[in-house]
């Protein structure tokens, strides 16, 4: 399998890392990048071809992986505009649809259709991701299964049944690591505000958040039932966990992840614009 990345940025860098750690050969990706620094470090640190623009080689791949900020993506998928064959096309550009990626990539009347459209999070920089993937039903299961091998390079996948679903997936984990860190820059000016200093507190609330993560990862309980072990009647958790229920915090959280997949659908609408 032959991988070209359009763009060379940091995501792109992470799935180039990750699918070298996991045994993919560097002589079969190549990367399309505009700047000269950012080739020089592409090429230096992975060994990998890194050009400036699409040339016969860089087209002649298996998978060409859409790495460009949205709003550049229109721009960039012009001197591709009719020139793919049968190349399975991944966009992990957020709130692109992949009705508009096809009528950018196609011809008029004729758009292109072997699109699978992705949305990792920022953890996937550490190889420690989840991505939310849609495939358009033209894609066949081995397009699918080269889809997700790629992006488990950076952590684990899920499949949506329906591309409107893409949305949900930016709401919940695309901007979920910000929720999380929200919520650990709470705890921590809640331990500075109980008399530790910054490095103390700082450390309770990171380790806190990373080991119940962890727990509710490797658990076979639900988080549910793990709050309930925690929560004794009470006791310190059920005073803490009253005072979250009295404020609506868990209300507020759902609230707050459906209007940002609301901005998320309208982000797409804007997006595809011609």
């Amino acid at each position: 399998m032959n991988i070209t990345f359009l763009g060379g940025g940091n995501m792109a860098s992470a799935l180039i890392g990750g699918l070298l750690e996991r045994g993919f050969a560097a002589a079969g990706i190549q990367v399309i990048e505009l700047g000269a620094e950012g080739r020089e470090r592409l090429a230096a640190r992975f060994g990998v071809r890194a050009v400036e623009a699409v040339d016969a080689t860089a087209l002649a791949c298996d998978v060409l992986v859409l790495a460009v900020k949205p709003q550049q993506m229109k721009a960039a998928l012009a001197p591709l505009a009719g020139r793919l064959s049968n190349q399975l096309v991944i966009s992990i550009a957020a709130g692109l649809r992949l009705a508009d990626l096809g009528r950018w990539l196609g011809t008029p009347g004729a758009p292109y259709t072997r699109l699978v459209r992705c949305m990792p999070n920022t953890p996937a920089l550490i190889g420690a991701g989840v991505t939310g993937l849609y495939a358009d039903p033209s894609v066949d299961a081995a397009g699918r299964a080269a889809a997700g091998r790629i992006l488990a390079a950076v952590g684990s996948t899920v499949w949506a049944d329906d591309e409107e679903r893409m949305d949900a997936v930016t709401a919940i984990s695309g901007s979920g690591p910000a929720y999380v860190f929200h919520f650990i820059e709470a705890l921590e000016a809640a331990g500075r505000a109980l008399g530790f200093d910054e490095a103390g507190a700082r450390r309770l609330a990171i380790d806190t958040v990373l080991g119940a993560a962890r727990l509710a990862a490797d658990s076979g309980d639900s988080p549910a039932v793990l709050r309930q072990n925690v929560t004794s009647k009470g006791g310190t958790t059920e005073a803490a966990l009253a005072s979250l229920a009295a404020a609506g915090w868990h209300d507020e959280l759902v609230a707050a992840v459906h209007a940002a997949a609301a901005r998320g659908r309208a982000l797409g609408a804007e997006l595809g614009r011609d």
